[in-house]
C-alpha cells in the first residue's frame, strides 16, 4: 500500500507526499489490525490451555473415583471379616446360630439408622435455601422500611 499521492495538476504529473495524518491514519489502521490478530491468538491459546487443565482434571477425577472404588470394596471386605469375627467370638459364650443374629442384627439397625439419614439429606427440602430466604426477607422488609419512610417525610 503506497503512501504517495498523485497530484495530477498543470499538465506534468507530480508526486506529493501524504499529509501526517494519513500516514498516522495508516499505523493506527496497523497496530489496531495487529492488536487484533494477538487478541485472537491469545485467546486461542488461553482456550487450549483450558482444554488441557480440564482434560487433566477429568483424567484426575477419573483415577481418584477408581481408587475409591477399590478401596471401598477392600474395606468392605475388612468390615465383612470384624463382623465374622465379632460373631465367632460371640459363639464361645452362646450358639453360633445366636451370636449370628446378634451381630447381623446390630448391623442392619446401623444401616437403617445411616440409610434415614442420608435419605433425610436428599429431601427436596434440604435444598432450600433457608438462610439466603432469610437474608432476602430481612432486605425486601428493610427497603419496604426505607421507602414508606422517605413517603412519611
Amino acid at each position: 500500500m503506497s503512501t504517495r499521492a498523485y497530484d495530477y495538476g498543470a499538465g506534468a504529473q507530480t508526486v506529493t507526499p501524504a499529509p501526517a495524518a494519513t500516514r498516522d491514519d495508516t499505523r493506527v489502521v496497523g497496530l489496531v489490525r495487529r492488536l487484533g490478530e494477538e487478541i485472537t491468538t491469545l485467546f486461542t491459546k488461553e482456550l487450549a490451555l483450558l482444554k488441557a487443565e480440564t482434560t487433566s482434571a477429568i483424567k484426575d477425577t477419573r483415577s481418584g473415583i477408581g481408587a475409591m472404588a477399590v478401596g471401598g470394596a477392600v474395606l468392605y471386605a475388612g468390615l465383612l471379616f470384624l463382623l465374622t469375627s465379632a460373631m465367632l467370638g460371640l459363639a464361645l459364650v452362646m450358639d453360633a446360630w445366636l451370636a449370628a443374629l446378634i451381630v447381623g442384627g446390630v448391623v442392619a439397625i446401623i444401616g437403617a439408622i445411616m440409610l434415614a439419614s442420608g435419605k433425610r439429606k436428599l429431601e427436596p427440602s434440604a435444598f432450600k435455601p433457608e438462610h439466603t430466604a432469610a437474608s432476602l426477607e430481612k432486605d425486601r422488609d428493610m427497603i419496604k422500611r426505607n421507602i414508606h419512610e422517605s413517603h412519611d417525610r
